[in-house]
């Protein structure tokens, strides 16, 4: 288990700020309780109140929050961090709200790009313009830079971050007679620890380990959709306004960045074993010249570095999964939102503050939420259920998954 916050070149937490100074002080003093609490095997046991399996918007969230609040919270991640992911980096205005109300807008007001609303065309040549009411944008981000942000955030407010730390499985217990969920087995292969906390909040993202281990996640048969992203410089006509494409079997997403940096995502349907796949950087030029609407922006446009890819994309939360005591989820790991929504960070980190809430409020019970929540949860996987979900069903999704039930922001 390694933990670090290390500001790099180019990176959001370049400078030495009294908060970054301040959160590798917090780091040092975690090592040190940590060093303390090895065996002789060299295998550490750590007690804390809350744990939170995911670094991203909903997991980083939910940590500064119970950290503010005094709540001793460890936020663990599989990868080195800052790190890049794929996403189409744009936050809408209802996203914004949220971290502004939890004064998380610091980085997204100083170097976001002000996004004033969407295009979305089809390729027998429509296009519609539509733009957020007055006063009101959107802004667009790197998620490199967003989550590192957010990540530095929670560690200056008190969190402790292990970085590089991936889960292996839960640690079980008897919970008041029946059986629930008393932190994670995790870390690298060959100093796996054993990590307790009266609350464990699953914020891994649409494969999380947590969640699928108790069959609370599943791939559904179709479609099977892929995603492949890249960022290019020297793309002609981008504006204020976030871009959608849609095409027969496939859509494209571009946003503008700073810098004259596009981001540019292909969601399509697609196959682990197509050929296509294995050379994503070809797929995503062939799509782009092969369009009559977006072919000619892209003439001496540049890609830069390798493009990501992604997928199967879309998880489905299984009605029959029993959440066990001591175990919340938030984020993508409460089932997937379509990329085309454009709302997957405003649930994200919606769902984080509203995970921290409920494990800051009972944090010894386990969540008990069937009888508020369960008559309305037929509605709302009749609402998420057919080819995908449409932007206008997004609230009746869930933000976190509590216990039997599900709380909804």
């Amino acid at each position: 288990m390694r933990s670090r916050l290390h500001p790099q070149p180019g990176s959001p937490g370049r400078g030495r700020s009294r908060a970054v100074q301040l959160s590798r002080i917090r780091i040092e003093e975690q090592r040190a309780r940590d060093r303390a609490a090895l065996d002789t095997r060299g295998q550490a046991t750590v007690h804390d109140d809350v744990i939170i399996v995911g670094a991203g918007p909903a997991g980083s969230v939910a940590a500064t929050v119970l950290a503010r609040a005094g709540v001793r919270v460890r936020l663990i991640d599989r990868s080195a961090f800052p790190r890049d992911k794929l996403c189409g980096d744009t936050l809408n205005p209802g996203t914004l709200a949220v971290l502004r109300r939890l004064k998380l807008d610091t980085l997204t007001e100083a170097q976001g790009l002000p996004l004033d609303g969407i295009l979305v065309t089809h390729g027998a040549g429509v296009a519609v313009e539509s733009r957020y009411p007055r006063q009101l944008a959107g802004r667009a981000i790197s998620r490199r830079a967003l989550d590192w942000s957010l990540v530095k955030e929670a560690v200056a407010a008190g969190a402790a971050f292990d970085e590089r730390t991936r889960v292996h499985d839960a640690l079980f217990t008897d919970w008041r007679g029946s059986p629930g969920i008393c932190g994670v087995r995790a870390g690298p292969p060959g100093r796996v620890s054993s990590l307790r906390a009266a609350v464990t909040i699953a914020a891994d993202g649409r494969r999380s380990t947590l969640a699928f281990r108790f069959g609370l996640l599943g791939h559904p048969i179709r479609p099977r959709r892929w995603a492949v992203g890249a960022y290019f410089e020297g793309v002609r006509g981008n504006s204020s306004l976030g871009e959608m494409h849609i095409r027969a079997g496939r859509y494209i997403g571009i946003a503008p960045l700073a810098d004259g940096v596009a981001n540019v995502c292909l969601v399509k349907a697609s196959s682990a074993g197509d050929a296509e796949l294995r050379a994503p950087a070809a797929l995503l030029g062939r799509e782009l010249a092969a369009d009559p609407m977006l072919r000619d922006r892209f003439v001496g446009a540049r890609m830069i570095g390798r493009p990501s890819v992604l997928g199967p994309l879309a998880v489905d939360a299984i009605a029959a999964g029993v959440v066990p005591d001591g175990l919340l989820l938030a984020g993508d790991a409460t089932g997937f939102i379509d990329p085309m929504t454009g709302d997957g960070l405003r649930f994200a980190v919606r769902g984080g503050e509203l995970g921290a809430r409920q494990a800051r409020s009972r944090p010894a019970e386990g969540v008990r939420l069937e009888m508020e929540i369960q008559p309305a949860r037929p509605r709302a996987r009749r609402l998420a259920s057919g080819s995908g979900r449409r932007h206008g069903m997004c609230a009746a999704r869930p933000c976190l998954h509590p216990g039997p039930g599900r709380a909804r922001g």
